[in-house]
C-alpha cells in the first residue's frame, strides 16, 4: 500500500522537472528575446484578436500586443454579429498604445449601420499617421456604400489604400500626397470624381478598379501613375445597355483587364507607352449567344489592334475565348506575334 502511495507522486515530479528542462526553458528563451523582435513576430499573426491571445503566454506578453503597428479586425465570420464586432474594436483601440501605425485593416458585412463608430476608427488610424489602409466593407447590390469621413479624403500619411463597399462624396479637393496605390472595389465614380481622386495622388503609381460603376472615360494624364487594372464592368441596373468605356492613358507601362465585362466596343483610345498588357476577362454572359459571340469578336479585334505593339501581350481566356479566336482566324483576321496564351 506504501509503494502504491509514493509511485504519484514520483511521476508528479518527474513531469515538473520534464516541463522545467524542455517546455518552461524554451518558453524562457522566446520571451527574453528583444521587445522589436517579440513585436515583429506580433505583427505576422493574422489578425489583432490572435495578437492579443498571446498575452496568456507569460507577463512578458500580457500587453506587449498593445505597440505592435499593424491592427487587423476581421468581421467576416460565423456567429459574430455587428454589433459585437464594434465593440471587441472600440474595446481593442482604447487599451493601444502605440503612436505610429503601418497599417490598420477592417473587414465586416454588417456595419454601416454603426459608421459614427467605423469613423472613429479611421480617425484614429489618421491620427496615428497610418500608412496602409484597408476597408473591405461588405454591401448588398444597388445598396449605397458605407459613407466616408470627410478627414478621410485629406490624410496625407496615405501610401497604399483598399477600399471596397465604400461611397465616395468628398465636399472639396482630395489631397493624398503620398499615396502610391489605390484600390477601388465596388463603389460609383463618375468622371470628375475619378479626376479629383488622380489630380490629389500626385506619386499615384497603380490604380485598380474593380466593378465601379457610374463612369463612361478613365482620363488618366497623370506621369506617375505606370499600373492599371480594369476589373470587371457591369451594370447592374442595366447590364445589356453599356457601350463602351474609353480609356485614354498615355502614361501607362502596365495594363491589366480581367473579370467580367457588359461592354460592346474595345476600351482603348491611347496606351502609347504600354509595355505590358494582361488580358483575363470574359463578357457578361446574359446576352444572347450569337450577339455575344460578335462583341467578344468585336472586342478582342480592337484589343489586339491597339496592343500588337506592345512588348508584352498575354491572354488567358479558357476555351470560349480559344473559339473566338479560332472564328477570327477563320474570317482572316491575323493574331499579333506578340501574344502569347494560357
Amino acid at each position: 500500500m506504501v509503494g502504491r502511495r509514493k509511485q504519484p507522486k514520483i511521476a508528479s515530479k518527474r513531469r515538473k522537472f520534464q516541463n522545467k528542462t524542455g517546455d518552461e526553458s524554451k518558453d524562457d528563451r522566446i520571451s527574453a528575446l528583444p521587445s522589436c523582435v517579440l513585436l515583429e513576430i506580433l505583427s505576422r499573426l493574422p489578425t489583432t484578436k490572435d495578437a492579443i491571445r498571446t498575452g496568456a503566454l507569460s507577463n512578458r506578453w500580457k500587453h506587449l500586443w498593445t505597440l505592435v503597428p499593424i491592427l487587423i479586425f476581421k468581421g467576416r465570420v460565423p456567429n459574430v454579429s455587428g454589433s459585437d464586432f464594434v465593440s471587441f474594436v472600440d474595446k481593442t483601440l482604447i487599451q493601444c498604445r502605440q503612436s505610429k501605425l503601418t497599417k490598420f485593416e477592417v473587414e465586416s458585412h454588417d456595419i454601416r449601420r454603426f459608421a459614427s463608430q467605423v469613423n472613429n476608427w479611421i480617425r484614429y488610424a489618421i491620427s496615428c499617421n497610418v500608412e496602409e489602409l484597408k476597408l473591405e466593407l461588405w454591401k448588398p447590390v444597388h445598396e449605397a456604400g458605407f459613407p466616408l469621413d470627410q478627414l478621410f479624403f485629406s490624410a496625407s500619411s496615405f501610401t497604399h489604400l483598399r477600399l471596397e463597399g465604400c461611397m465616395f462624396n468628398p465636399t472639396g479637393a482630395i489631397s493624398w500626397k503620398n499615396l502610391r496605390s489605390l484600390s477601388i472595389s465596388y463603389g460609383k465614380l463618375d468622371e470628375d470624381l475619378i479626376e479629383n481622386i488622380l489630380s490629389g495622388s500626385p506619386v499615384l503609381e497603380t490604380l485598380v478598379l474593380d466593378y465601379c460603376e457610374d463612369y463612361r472615360r478613365l482620363n488618366i494624364t497623370s506621369k506617375s501613375l505606370k499600373n492599371l487594372v480594369f476589373s470587371g464592368y457591369i451594370d447592374y441596373l442595366d447590364p445589356l445597355n453599356v457601350g463602351s468605356i474609353e480609356i485614354n492613358a498615355p502614361h501607362i507601362s502596365s495594363l491589366t483587364i480581367k473579370c467580367c465585362l457588359s461592354l460592346w466596343k474595345p476600351l482603348l483610345v491611347n496606351v502609347s507607352s504600354l509595355v505590358e498588357a494582361n488580358l483575363y476577362y470574359t463578357l457578361y454572359d446574359h446576352y444572347e449567344t450569337s450577339t455575344l459571340d460578335e462583341a467578344e469578336e468585336e472586342m478582342l479585334k480592337g484589343l489586339m489592334l491597339n496592343l500588337c505593339r506592345v512588348k508584352e501581350l498575354t491572354f488567358n481566356f479558357g476555351d470560349e475565348c480559344s473559339k473566338t479566336f479560332s472564328r477570327l482566324k477563320d474570317k482572316g483576321f491575323t493574331i499579333p506575334s506578340n501574344a502569347k496564351f494560357h
